[in-house]
């Protein structure tokens, strides 16, 4: 059982430092502006928490009026709270026709979500990103045990090589397809 409740408030803290102004900035997941990785993180949070409570439910769709920061910071704290529970970590679930993985792996893929697209915002929006180095640890492992056989691969590009002194988020992202060195888009 990983807490995933430092990467969620991690993540919380980055969308609460989004200005309205920057949703239109590039972010490195390919093709998805700010405004499009923050309704993918908003819908995947309410998904896995739905997945964590073993319930029935909805992603929602986001509303971009006043508020939309307290929604989502809500619905990515929420999801950090639902994994606390071991049970959460235990059985199978299906997320569609042909996706029913453990969930410990749906808790790990959680996992990978708020830190690979907390930093993709981080590094879009100007803002730090910093995590503890066993919860980042976690995270690589997970990657890493996806690289022969990710169950989405048209979700990541291919591995990018990074030296040995790489710090452990650079190894992260550079194994999601992400140059580590990226800004705005250069």
């Amino acid at each position: 059982m990983i807490d995933l409740r430092p990467a969620c408030r991690q993540m919380s803290d980055l969308i609460a430092g989004i200005d309205d102004e920057k949703l239109e900035l590039p972010t490195p997941c390919a093709e998805y502006s700010v405004r499009d990785l923050i309704e993918h993180v908003d819908q995947g949070a309410v998904g896995f928490a739905i997945m964590a409570r073993k319930a029935d439910g909805e992603e929602p769709d986001i509303e971009w009026g006043a508020g939309w920061h307290d929604r989502v910071v809500g619905h990515v704290q929420d999801l950090g709270e639902a994994w606390t529970d071991s049970s959460a970590w235990e059985g199978s679930t299906a997320a569609g026709p042909g996706l029913d993985l453990p969930n410990d792996v749906w808790g790990k893929i959680a996992l990978t979500e708020m830190v690979v697209h907390g930093w993709d915002l981080a590094v879009a929006t100007g803002q730090q990103f910093d995590l503890p180095e066993p919860m980042l640890q976690a995270c690589h492992d997970h990657v890493a045990s996806l690289l022969t056989e990710p169950p989405l691969p048209e979700l990541w590009s291919n591995p990018i090589e990074v030296g040995a002194d790489a710090s452990s988020i650079d190894r992260i992202v550079a194994v999601t397809g992400r140059d580590p060195g990226w800004a705005s888009g250069a």
